[in-house]
């Protein structure tokens, strides 16, 4: 809601800006999605090492009494 309401500002006092700001946005988005992909695959790829890593321990730890 806040950032709607900043947008509503900028296209009051300054509308050339807003519209191509409305205009890039969707595109920006799209060139900036196979960095997010990437980045949740890495996330995803050093999860499942950490589990593997930790699986040792956590079976030697047992279940708690």
């Amino acid at each position: 809601m806040l950032t709607f309401l900043l947008w509503l500002l900028l296209l009051i006092f300054c509308w050339p800006i807003a519209l191509i700001a409305l205009v890039l946005y969707p595109i920006v988005w799209l060139l900036l999605l196979p960095f997010r992909l990437i980045g949740i695959s890495v996330e995803a790829v050093f999860s499942l090492l950490r589990a593997i890593l930790m699986l040792p321990a956590r079976v030697l730890r047992g279940r708690p009494g």
